[in-house]
Parts: structure tokens; C-alpha cells; sequence
């Protein structure tokens, strides 16, 4: 099939005059490629605005972007246009897929019509989060996940490998976690399932998990310096060298770091848990064959993937971004392909059964 190549130097003239630093060609279906128009709803800068005018000078077709700042919200809307939605494609979080497809808002991916589809690390693309009910639903763009951060000046890169050192009196009254959080780790730390979904039919082995957690969390207790609620909170602990320490989400340590602070972070060798956003069809859309024309579009290049990364400050999900990242930037919005390995994702089947357990553990460790 003949194939339009996205021109070099129409694209080198789009990214000198916004500034942006793309250069790769992108490769498209010509067949799809007629006209029309595409509509995405979609996190600020989540579509590199280079790449859009690009894309809709070769193409012909109008990029339309509704921003959005919540998935619930999202839900709501889409919702609400039921069988006639006005979007094609949505930015949906992988652990809220079961949410969107039990109301049939979303239609199923089909890979085979986006040949960059293995441009995506198979790490987020063929995770078992990724396939549900034997279809995939969404192209993981981004991730976020819990990460161990700590002070360059004052841990080790190497105690910064286990968990263990989240809990070791080497660093007592320096650390700080969110509760919540911290039990999934320590769940995974011991060896269960942080998700619950293997106790779905085993409540009695999950609330023995939990409890276990609890309890372990309940000793260490004495050691944690403070059981934070959000990501501002962090990086001002970090600033204030009021801990060495801590288990957080990644993109505040990423801003720190951004910021010249000296803090890294890592995903130790027992594990984390992370969350991938993904570029989804909405069930009907109106546009379908453009919806996938753009698809394979953004998922041609790992620059176009970099791109995403530094706007937004998520970790890319394509295999060679890195590549297009300066040493500081591939510091906050990459890992490891060791340590990506060790990473497991959310995934919402046993949500009730979990946190109808996990919420009372919480509150049972404060008040302990």
C-alpha cells in the first residue's frame, strides 16, 4: 500500500516557527488520509502542537482539541452524548478502562490498523492491565508511578534499590509516604497481589493480606517522619531537608529535579505500582478512520514521544524517546528497561473488594 510520508522539511519550517524541536517523519495511511477532521479530548499539552499543524497540513484533516483535567468529568461527558459522541478520541487512565467499557463508551483498538503500534514499548502495550475481556482498549502514551525518591546528597543509589531502605533505622524520623499508596507496595513487597485481583474469590485471603500490611506498617510506624497527603507536600519536605526519603508519584520528584534539586528516584527491585494514559476510540466516533490515521501519526516517532514527555513531564511510553531527552531530562521522565520491568500497573477488577479493606487499614494505622 503506498504509504504519504510526512515531508521533512514542511515539518523542520512548522517546529522553527513554534519553537518546537520535532523533525521525524511521520508515516500514514494514505487511504485514510482524505479530509475531515478528527476531535480529541485530551490533557494540555498531551498533542505537541507542532506535530498538529503538521499533521493537518499533510493530512488534510482538522485537529480538534477539547482539553480536559479529570476523568471523572470526561466520563460524565461522554456519558452524556451516549450513542452520538462528538469526540473520537479520549485520553483515558488504564485502571479507568473497565469503567468506560461497561458503559460502552469505548471501542475496541485495533492494533493492526496502526502500524507504529510497535513503537510502544511492550512493556506498557502488552501489560496485563492493557487487555480486557481479549481486546485491546487504548496506545499507551504516558505513565506516572510510585516512585523511591531520595536525596542524591544523602542515600545511595544503590540503597535506593529496595524498599527495605524505606524502612531501615539507618534513616529514621527521614521518611514520609502517602498510607494509601504504601500499603499496595508493601502488599507487592510481600509477595501478594497489590491489586487484589488474585483474591476475588478469596475475601478471606485478601482481608489476611491487607492485615498483614497493616500490621507491618502499624511497627514501622515509629520511623516515618510524616504520613503526607499530596505531591506539593513532598517536594517541600525534600526542599526543607525534612526527610532524606520517600515513596512518591513521579512527577513532583520530577519537577524537583527540573528545578536543579538534588533527589532522584528509582523503581526499587520488589516492585511499584503505575498508571499509563492511552489514547482511546470512543465507541461510534464519527470520525474513525481519521481517529486512526492520527493515531499511527503520534506513534510514528520517539521524538514526537519525547515531545509528550517534556511538555507534560510523564514518562513516554515510546521505546526511543530517551533518545531525543538531554541527560536532565532523561533523568526525571525515564527508567531503567531493569527497573521498568519491576513495574506493576493499577487495575480496577477488585477496586471494591480492595479498597472496601485498604480505607480502614488506613485509618487504623493513624490512630494506632
Amino acid at each position: 500500500m503506498k504509504k504519504l510520508i510526512l515531508n521533512r522539511r514542511a515539518f523542520l519550517g512548522t517546529a522553527a516557527a513554534t519553537g518546537a524541536t520535532l523533525a521525524s517523519p511521520a508515516y500514514l495511511r494514505s487511504s485514510y488520509a482524505a479530509g475531515g477532521e478528527v476531535n480529541i479530548w485530551t490533557y494540555a499539552n498531551f498533542v505537541p502542537d507542532a506535530f498538529k499543524e503538521q499533521f493537518e497540513s499533510e493530512t488534510g484533516i482538522k485537529v480538534n482539541v477539547r482539553l480536559v483535567d479529570d476523568q471523572g468529568k470526561q466520563f460524565n461527558l461522554l456519558a452524556a452524548e451516549a450513542d452520538n459522541p462528538t469526540v473520537d478520541i479520549m485520553t483515558v487512565a488504564g485502571h479507568r478502562f473497565l469503567q468506560f467499557i461497561d458503559s460502552d463508551l469505548l471501542a475496541p483498538m485495533d492494533p493492526t490498523r496502526l502500524s507504529n503500534w510497535g513503537n510502544i514499548n511492550p512493556v506498557y502495550s502488552e501489560s496485563d492491565w492493557s487487555t480486557i475481556n481479549g481486546n485491546k482498549w487504548g496506545a499507551p502514551i504516558l505513565s506516572g508511578m510510585e516512585v523511591f525518591a531520595y536525596n542524591t546528597e544523602l542515600v545511595s543509589p544503590e540503597e535506593a534499590t529496595t524498599w527495605d531502605t524505606l524502612f531501615s533505622e539507618k534513616y529514621a524520623g527521614q521518611t514520609a509516604y502517602v498510607l494509601q499508596d504504601m500499603l499496595s507496595i508493601v502488599m507487592l513487597m510481600k509477595g501478594y497481589d497489590g491489586n487484589m485481583v488474585a483474591y476475588l474469590d478469596d475475601p478471606e485471603k485478601a482481608a489476611a493480606i491487607v492485615a498483614e500490611a497493616r500490621d507491618f506498617l502499624i511497627e514501622k510506624k515509629p520511623l516515618v517522619r510524616k504520613y503526607y497527603d499530596g505531591g506539593a507536600e513532598v517536594q517541600q519536605m525534600f526542599v526543607n531537608q525534612d526527610i532524606a526519603l520517600a515513596c512518591a508519584w513521579n512527577g513532583p520528584i520530577a519537577a524537583l529535579m527540573n528545578d536543579g534539586f538534588p533527589v532522584a528516584m528509582s523503581i526499587p527491585k520488589e516492585g511499584s505500582y503505575g498508571f499509563v494514559y492511552t489514547y482511546n476510540i470512543a465507541n461510534n466516533a464519527p470520525n474513525q478512520d481519521n481517529a486512526y490515521t492520527f493515531l499511527n501519526a503520534i506513534l510514528a516517532s520517539g521524538e514526537i514521544g519525547a515531545s509528550m514527555s517534556r511538555a507534560s513531564g510523564f514518562i513516554s511510553t515510546y521505546k526511543d524517546a530517551s533518545q531525543h531527552l538531554t541527560d536532565a531530562e532523561k533523568a526525571s521522565t525515564s527508567f531503567p528497561e531493569e527497573e521498568l520491568a519491576n513495574m506493576k500497573f493499577f487495575r480496577a477488577e477488585a477496586n471494591e473488594l480492595k479498597y472496601g479493606l485498604v480505607d480502614p487499614a488506613v485509618e487504623e494505622i493513624k490512630a494506632a
